[in-house]
């Protein structure tokens, strides 16, 4: 009699860590060896296997890796724009993390919607004010109209809390697919979306076709005195045409986690605008970081080992 064969297992090639720190499921685990590789140095010459796991960007293996014969690229962020997918040989599958930050990224947006109506920090006191009961014409988000460019899952989960608050959501993709939440309003342009908003919130990838997504002609189109918000790419606003329209007061505030360029050097006027809210693209953090971006790549990595649609396809000729 002939003994029954192994099932064979999928090599994992990983940048991120072994199978301990990815926590793939046990199911998942027992059909994939982990292979865990430096992100520099030389590579050992047993490294190969049909799956990468990796950072955003491109490590200085990357090619030697996918000749080697890695047949689908992960990488464990949303953003890929660092990607140079020129490189990408016809036929590498490429997928993201995508919506594995929704969660805390909507909530930066509330909050930094709720600090500019309510006037925070500015009202918080450390001595007895002139008149305790001081009219301090804080606003409110019920009512205001709320305008969300790039209505992927960050995008979605934006809208999604913002409706119980009693805004207004007017939301802009790049397909005719309907809004997955009721209550929103879809358009087809800058323009539209962002039509008397009084909170603008920026959340698509940055493309060659999104560079300057906001530049002069859509900050004129915004209403006087509009928050804008930045949760995505510091290259889809222009830098230069945002700081003439915080300084002639058409921008009343704007509340940026994402910058051109990352880090800003020391001195950049960004730091010191008064009109300028300035975080160090962090509104990615939860302590439930780590397990969503890995959730993602088990979801991916089973969809793959059962020959499934996988979910979280990046298109390289769209760059997202």
């Amino acid at each position: 009699m002939t003994a029954p064969t192994s099932p064979v297992r999928t090599r994992v090639l990983s940048h991120i860590g072994d199978a301990q720190r990815l926590r793939l499921p046990p199911d998942l685990a027992d059909r994939v060896d982990v292979i865990p590789l430096p992100m520099s140095g030389p590579l050992p010459e047993d490294a190969s296997g049909e799956v990468l796991l990796t950072v955003p960007g491109w490590s200085e293996h990357t090619d030697e890796l996918v000749a080697r014969g890695v047949r689908w690229l992960h990488f464990v962020s949303t953003g890929v724009d660092r990607v140079d997918f020129d490189r990408l040989p016809r036929g590498l599958v490429v997928t993201n993390a995508r919506g594995a930050s929704a969660i805390p990224i909507s909530e930066w947006v509330l909050a930094v919607m709720l600090a500019f109506e309510k006037h925070l920090p500015e009202v918080w006191i450390r001595q007895p004010p002139p008149d305790w009961r001081s009219d301090a014409r804080l606003g409110s988000l019920h009512g205001r109209r709320l305008a969300i460019l790039g209505f992927g899952s960050i995008g979605v989960a934006v809208a999604q809390r913002a409706l119980p608050f009693g805004m207004q959501v007017r939301g802009l993709r790049r397909t005719d697919r309907p809004s997955e939440v009721v209550g929103v309003e879809l358009v087809a342009s800058v323009a539209a979306a962002v039509d008397g908003a009084d909170h603008v919130v920026v959340a698509a990838p940055l493309t060659p076709a999104t560079h300057h997504l906001i530049d002069d002609r859509a900050l004129a189109a915004m209403k006087p005195g509009v928050h804008l918000v930045n949760i995505a790419r510091g290259g889809l606003v222009d830098q230069d045409a945002l700081r003439v329209a915080l300084d002639g007061g058409h921008v009343a505030l704007a509340s940026l986690d994402a910058v051109d360029p990352e880090p800003l050097p020391d001195g950049h006027w960004l730091f010191t605008h008064p009109r300028v809210r300035l975080s160090a693209h962090d509104s990615w953090s939860w302590p439930g970081a780590a397990a969503a971006m890995f959730d993602r790549f088990a979801v991916n990595l089973r969809a793959w080992l059962d020959d499934q649609p996988m979910p979280d396809l990046v298109d390289a000729a769209q760059g997202y």
